[in-house]
């Protein structure tokens, strides 16, 4: 394992670098870890949190409308005086509701009573089209070039009023720019259309069933933004020539490949986006292939930096040794099999699931079985209990097969909760 550090971050890497004769295949846990000393980055003097709130007609039944009054009221009171804020009431088209004469107010007990009087006179009514309401909050950040955006969309159905082009299109406009968190209250939303959000805005997405619960979870999302000091750090990977990164991808506190996100920064050095941090670790599993080497031969497959902007804060190095000892080649780092079978895992339910409900069982039942044996051998029982609401483990003849009936909740309580994985930390 190597390691380098700056200013109170960290980056280790977890690795074999023993490969077998022949053998091109490098794969590496990267561990970075922001403590106290983050404190001397360089942070943005202002903070803008953006309240997009559903007003759309089906939000006026089961309670859902109070619930979502209640939970951007809670926001607002967690967010520290002085931190401005804008709240967009979203249904076919995106309207900010407070304030209305400039883009944002600083957060007090008036404009807190003023956004309350707002609030008050909302009425459901209208149609969903998400990429206006990305758009309105796009425009919103862009005016504040200076602050460290974050923003909290909530709503209640799917995204019917405008093409699905459309809100991709907006989504990767809006990339940059915010990060979004993404909640969906009730089950008539669809969980594929906010993870498309959330995962190009660095941001999460869940279920909150019941709308009693919106507030706390608000609140929650509000806090965890203002823990945010840095807007964006971004891993940098550099390969020697005749190398080639196969992929980069979070593994822990949750799946998301950053793949595709690379940038060209220079020769053989792509930049991947990590979003926002505060004091925190993420871990990502990054594979290269490299050009076999005679056995003896140490090469440097990869070195990997984190910055926040021009400041280098961290640095590790990812190394390939050939060898003819099939007992060194064929060692296994633990945390590299463990993040790969948790990508298993999370893929295994989302297919499974997607059988289901295009009703091909037989596939449905094995890729979710094959999701149980994962979650019990990783020991992620999160993912393992979540399963329990849709599949029925038979323990002592150890099979698994579909339940009959299963709650629309639970479903997608699993679908959004899929890429949160089991933590294995540095030497378990």
């Amino acid at each position: 394992m190597s390691s380098g550090a700056e200013q109170g971050f960290s980056v280790a890497i977890d690795q074999n670098e023993y490969l077998a004769e022949g053998q091109g295949t490098v794969d590496a846990v990267i561990t970075v870890e922001a403590g106290a000393g983050i404190e001397a980055v360089d942070a943005p003097q202002q903070r803008l949190e953006i309240l997009i709130i559903d007003t759309s007609g089906s939000m006026a039944s089961s309670r859902k409308f109070e619930g979502a009054r209640h939970a951007v009221l809670a926001a607002l009171d967690a967010l520290p005086d002085g931190t401005h804020f804008a709240i967009v009431e979203g249904t076919a088209l995106a309207r900010l509701v407070f304030p209305t004469d400039v883009p944002s107010l600083p957060a007090n007990r008036d404009s807190r009573s003023a956004a309350r009087r707002k609030l008050d006179r909302l009425r459901p009514t209208g149609g969903t089209a998400m990429g206006t309401w990305l758009g309105l909050a796009r425009q919103l950040a862009l005016k504040h070039p200076d602050a460290m955006v974050h923003a909290i969309l909530l709503t209640d159905g799917k995204n019917e009023h405008e093409e699905p082009a459309a809100l991709a299109a907006e989504i990767e406009l809006c990339r940059g720019h915010f990060t979004c968190d993404c909640r969906g209250v009730g089950t008539d939303w669809r969980v594929e259309e906010l993870r498309s959000i959330a995962a190009a805005l660095h941001g999460t997405v869940d279920i909150v069933a019941d709308p009693a619960r919106l507030a706390a979870d608000f609140t929650a999302m509000t806090r965890g933004s203002m823990a945010k000091s840095i807007p964006d750090l971004t891993l940098r990977v550099w390969t020697p020539v005749g190398a080639e990164v196969r992929f980069v991808k979070q593994v822990a506190p949750t799946i998301e490949d950053l793949t595709a996100r690379r940038v060209e920064a220079g020769p053989q050095i792509g930049e991947y986006s990590l979003g926002a941090w505060g004091a925190e670790d993420r871990d990502y599993h990054v594979q290269v292939r490299v050009e076999p080497g005679a056995p003896g031969r140490e090469k440097l497959a990869a070195r990997v930096r984190v910055a926040a902007g021009d400041q280098v804060l961290g640095e590790g190095l990812v190394k390939a040794t050939w060898t003819t000892d099939t007992e060194l080649s064929t060692r296994i780092s633990r945390r590299v099999a463990h993040y790969t079978g948790q990508a298993e895992l999370a893929q295994a339910v989302q297919e499974g699931l997607a059988a289901r409900k295009s009703g091909d069982l037989e596939t449905a039942t094995a890729k979710l079985r094959r999701a149980v044996e994962l979650a019990a051998e990783s020991g992620n029982e999160g993912t393992a209990k979540l399963l329990r609401g849709v599949v029925e483990v038979d323990e002592r003849h150890g099979t698994v097969r579909l339940r009959a009936k299963v709650q629309a909740a639970d479903e997608m309580a699993l679908d959004a909760r899929s890429t949160k994985t089991a933590r294995v930390r540095k030497g378990e």
